[in-house]
């Protein structure tokens, strides 16, 4: 032991570990922005913006000091990225260094530490950093501008510095560790909340150091405080601390006339004050324990002051001001992300509470009063109504732990338990439905009176025995089921899902699906990169042993080249995960008080992590990214089992042997394995597509447009383009999702960047809190109302034209839906709205139909842009959806210019549209001078990694191309129309994209450019994708082949038109080739009974 130094090797390998992560990360980065929420990311960071809730400040600061090293504007992305990357290699460093120390501690409970030994420890930490270092979640997380990778940072780095205390718990100075910790600890406040799971952890290594002999009870106790301590910091401390601050500030200003920020000043000197003398007198006292106590919580709050750059930034009215935290209140609203609404936790509603409506003895309840600054008074006034403004749903359907509580995925949670029961209410009043057939109850006597109630009742019972019978048969699936309780819950009793139902839902689903599943992924093996929604085909963990798969996933013989060639097909062979369960047994088995820290830091960022997540069915996109603090501790387990490996090896192998060979083994079944797995679908080097994205969208607009977006993907990347690299600046970009909020709406009515005020004509005032959240539609006239009438009829502050709700809420109502907006042609004609082609077909107005009951504070904002705006300003609308309200119902009105939908005087009715995709006339001529210069971003490359919204993304693109060359093929423009194919073809390769449908288009139009070659090579490619998956699906039993019908169906449809598409276009030759194929594949599904060709 004397020849070997520990400490000096430690150190090196600690930092090769690093170096290795660096190079890893560095070399897969994406060297610009990612989709999701990246774009936001980097352009809050570079430029030190406020996010959404709950905000990263820690984060923000980190990422504008990387973006300082950007040599141009283009390269900030990539530098803010690079701080994810130095984030996760400074994590394997730690991490490494965290085995070590535990490895070192467990191994000299039992035997001497030799050199032998040393360098089995070493080695084994080195192979569960590496382990770590190659994993999927983790790596993802490490390329991208996204908090997981410094959130996991700040994991190791606490788990570190508790494992140093554990050391020097007991000398003199031990404390000053204790003291880091609760900085770092405050400090994760300004990054992402996960880091705070590190808390029971470090409690329990106290708990073991201090109590050698663990009783029941005091281990019951041990785990009540440790929790206790997480709860305190993470939901009392500071949500209090900035509550006094909040509250004191409106009692100083408005009780005591003082001027505004008196009562911030005074509770942050009162806080001085406080812990100097708190801290002086403990000191005094000689009371060690509270005056270490005092310094943890002064230290906390010193970590956690990084959020004083959101008031400050955001008083500084930043382009990117999210929820405007300007002061105290607003930034508790903000770190408690009142904006998302409330996801119960250990009490709350149910799905079901959506077909029993309001609570009977307790329907409403108050909301927090919302202030806000009046200069003129120098008051703090409340601008929402606030008494009985929400709605308390029934009280009988609320429950502990509630884990099925989202009404919209109603239909989603009885899938995953069994339909609710119900029964007919015997107490419902039928005398109410009299009305509706015209008859007044009044007129009638008892007899009459209860014959007519009679009827209806018995009416009822009949359409519920008829549901009843149908829903058996299976004639009615549990969307039928949903549909049939929301429309009949007044007159039934229905049962709320019961404790067994919300923990199988629990196990099965928010464990199951959200959890085990990725944890099988990070260590055993991933199917693919598609989304998964619980079925066989997408999303799954897999090993690469075929028994084992196939008794999980169904056949895996004759699999599609679409699924072996997906590059987030992962396996692993079960190698890592058999590691990483050695490890843990072993662990288990030689220091179970060691073991159990270890355990409760995986479960609290796992399991308890998704217990306080509280999932639905289905999320937007996978989440398993968010759970990298747990698989931190399964690859810890992977070292452990290492070294469990080597401890059994050594007694029958020379240990001077045994270790290098474990070490080299395991190193090749877990890292070198998972690294060239890996590889391809983590490597973003050199991939665009989310800017191009991005510029797609902006440069499919004119000058100083107005641009209506409505999700993330939608909204970030041009956000980040327009903040950060300074693409079409003169387009305000408008995010429909966030103008029903007053603060964003007052940010639109300012100037950003070159771009002018959105023209609204509401005053603050009238929109402020809640304040025209929705208005509601009372029929009192059919006339059809000019637009401006509308609009000045819904800013009157007159009682008359308001309506009292049952609440006593007093809202805006509109007395008709139907709304005219008159047009000026010859202001159209001066402001080159529509091409000079599309002048005679100018209408003299456009007429809408609210469809909707309520009008809500968005769509009225956009309504008052389109009747101020004059077509001054070109306005489009992003094809994120096709709800009607999306496009203010007048998806009649749209042209389709590259990317966008643009508002256009000139009627094209989609009634006549083949699908909602065509919504919309071409202007062909611009709109291909628009797609000819748009930039791929590489995505046409067959070298990069395509990843799933990128490929997404071809669908509106290829649907939109695909419409372009069909208008230039009915206007006699076969050139154009065939660059237009050549396009689709170079930028969407159809083996990278996939997506087979809308590539079918292009097949045609060789055919119609006079490329007949070409065309059969598409088709050949597309039938072989059909044939493929067709063949796969031939090997499932009958029942599976049932399970996927629609798959099955599907894929023989879309065979069968690529033949029509030959025939269509008298490629009779062609077509005759391949019938009989086509009837061949076709057969293998007889009973399917689909006609051969």
């Amino acid at each position: 032991m004397v020849s070997f130094n520990f400490k000096k090797w430690n150190t090196i390998l600690g930092w090769t570990a690093f170096a290795i992560a660096l190079v890893t990360y560095s070399l897969t980065v994406e060297p610009t922005l990612s989709f999701w929420d990246c774009g936001e990311y980097i352009s809050t960071a570079a430029k030190l913006e406020v996010g959404h809730p709950p905000g990263a400040p820690l984060y923000q600061m980190m990422g504008a000091f990387f973006a300082m090293f950007a040599t141009d504007a283009s390269k900030m992305a990539l530098m803010v990225n690079m701080m994810s990357v130095f984030s996760s290699a400074f994590t394997i460093l730690f991490m490494f260094w965290s085995l070590t120390l535990l490895l070192k501690k467990l191994v000299s409970r039992f035997s001497e530490i030799d050199k032998n030994t040393s360098i089995a420890i070493l080695g084994s930490a080195f192979v569960g950093s590496m382990a770590y270092t190659f994993s999927d979640s983790f790596w993802f997380n490490a390329v991208e501008a996204e908090v997981y990778a410094m959130a996991s940072l700040l994991i190791a780095v606490l788990f570190w510095l508790g494992l140093r205390w554990e050391q020097d718990m007991d000398t003199p100075r031990g404390n000053r560790w204790l003291l880091l910790i609760s900085l770092i600890v405050g400090l994760s406040f300004g990054v992402h909340f996960m880091a705070l799971l590190t808390i029971p952890s470090i409690g329990f290594l106290y708990y073991f150091k201090h109590y050698k002999t663990v009783t029941v009870k005091n281990f019951i106790i041990a785990n009540i405080v440790v929790v206790s301590i997480l709860l305190f910091i993470f939901k009392l401390l500071l949500p209090l601390t900035m509550g006094f601050f909040g509250k004191t500030e409106v009692f100083m200003v408005n009780s005591l006339g003082m001027p505004f920020d008196s009562g911030t000043i005074f509770v942050a000197l009162l806080l001085v004050v406080l812990f100097y003398f708190g801290l002086k007198y403990t000191k005094q006292k000689g009371y060690i324990q509270y005056n270490t106590m005092i310094l943890c919580v002064l230290f906390i709050l010193i970590g956690f002051s990084t959020w004083m750059m959101l008031p400050i930034r955001a008083n500084a009215n930043t382009v990117i001001n999210e929820n405007k935290p300007s002061d105290a209140r607003e930034v508790l609203a903000y770190y408690n992300r009142e904006q998302y609404g409330v996801n119960p936790l250990f009490y709350g509603p149910q799905f079901s509470d959506t077909y029993a409506g309001l609570d009977k003895d307790n329907p409403y309840l108050d909301k927090a009063p919302n202030y806000e600054r009046d200069y003129k008074t120098g008051k703090y006034v409340i601008v929402n109504n606030y008494k009985n403004a929400e709605q308390n749903t029934d009280d009988n359907h609320k429950a502990f732990l509630p884990r099925m509580w989202s009404p919209e995925h109603a239909e989603n949670y009885m899938t995953f338990t069994h339909v609710l029961n119900f029964r007919m209410n015997p107490n419902y009043e039928y005398e109410e439905e009299l009305p509706r057939y015209g008859i007044n109850p009044n007129d009638l006597s008892e007899e009459e009176l209860a014959h007519y109630t009679s009827q209806l009742r018995a009416e009822m019972e009949k359409n519920v025995d008829e549901f009843r019978k149908a829903y058996a048969s299976g004639q009615i699936d549990t969307e039928g089921y949903h549909k049939f309780l929301k429309s009949y819950g007044d007159y039934l009793i229905i049962d709320k899902p019961t404790t067994a139902d919300n923990f199988k839902f629990m196990f099965e689903y928010q464990f199951g699906y959200m959890y085990w599943r990725y944890l099988m992924w990070n260590f055993t093996g991933r199917q693919n990169d598609n989304q998964g929604k619980y079925d066989n085909l997408d999303g799954n963990w897999i090993s690469g042993i075929n028994f084992i798969d196939e008794a999980r996933l169904g056949s895996q013989q004759n699999l599609p080249s679409d699924v072996l060639n997906n590059k987030g097909r992962n396996l692993y062979y079960f190698l890592p995960f058999i590691l990483g369960i050695i490890g843990l047994i072993y662990h288990a088995n030689k220091d179970l008080k060691s073991f159990y820290v270890l355990l409760a830091l995986f479960l609290f960022t796992g399991l308890a992590l998704k217990i306080y997540l509280n999932e639905r069915p289905f999320e937007p996109r996978e989440r398993d990214y968010a759970l990298v603090g747990s698989f931190y501790v399964f690859a810890i387990w992977i070292g452990f089992g290492v070294y469990a490996i080597f401890d059994f090896i050594k007694k029958w192998l020379n240990p001077k042997i045994a270790g290098p060979v474990v070490i080299a083994t395991t190193l090749l079944a877990a890292p070198v394995l998972m690294a060239s797995q890996n590889w391809d679908d983590h490597d973003r080097s050199g991939k665009y597509t989310a800017i191009a994205m991005a510029k797609a969208y902006l440069n499919s607009c004119e000058p100083n447009a107005i641009l209506f977006t409505i999700g993330d993907n939608d909204t970030f990347p041009l956000w980040y383009a327009q903040e950060i690299e300074n693409i079409r600046t003169d387009v305000r970009i408008v995010n429909t999702s966030l103008f029903m909020t007053d603060w964003y709406i007052d940010q639109m009515k300012a100037k950003a960047y070159s771009s002018e005020p959105l023209p609204i004509t509401f005053k603050h005032e009238q929109y402020v809190g809640d304040k025209l959240d929705y208005s509601i539609h009372r029929p009192q006239t059919d006339k059809r109302w000019n637009i401006n009438d509308f609009m000045n009829f819904l800013s009157l502050n007159d009682p008359r034209a308001l309506y009292e709700l049952p609440n006593g809420q007093k809202i805006h109502y509109f007395p008709t839906n139907k709304i005219r907006i008159p047009i000026n042609k010859e202001e159209i004609i001066a402001n080159k709205v529509v091409s000079p082609k599309y002048y005679d077909s100018i209408v003299p107005y456009i007429d809408i139909d609210i469809k909707d009951r309520a009008l809500y504070k968005n769509r009225l904002m956009m309504l008052n842009v389109v009747a101020n705006n004059n077509w001054k300003r070109p306005i489009y609308f992003t094809g994120g959806s096709f709800g009607d309200d999306d496009y203010l119902w007048m998806k009649d009105y749209l042209q389709l210019d590259g990317m966008v939908y643009k508002l256009v005087p000139v009627k094209t009715a989609l009634s006549k549209a083949p699908s909602p995709m065509d919504m919309g006339q071409i202007d062909s001529d611009k709109m291909y001078d628009i797609v000819m210069k748009w930039d791929w971003g590489n995505g046409g490359s067959t070298k990069i990694y395509h990843d799933p919204e990128t490929r997404k993304n071809s669908i509106s693109y290829r649907t939109n191309l695909a419409r372009l060359m069909e208008q230039l093929i009915n206007e006699g423009k076969p050139k154009k129309a065939k660059d237009i194919i050549d396009l689709a073809m170079k930028q969407m390769p159809i083996d990278q994209y996939g997506y087979y449908a809308f590539v079918e288009p292009f097949a045609g139009g060789y055919y119609e450019v006079g490329e007949k070659e070409k065309a059969r090579e598409i088709l050949k490619k597309l039938m072989k994708k059909y044939q493929e998956s067709l063949t796969y699906f031939k090997t499932f039993s009958a029942t599976e082949q049932n399970d996927y019908y629609v798959d099955i169906v599907t894929d023989i449809e879309r065979y069968r038109g690529l033949l029509e598409v030959m025939k269509d276009r008298g490629d009779k030759e062609f077509y005759e080739a391949n019938k009989k194929d086509f009837n061949s594949y076709n057969a293998m599904f007889k009973r399917f009974e689909r006609d051969n060709e």
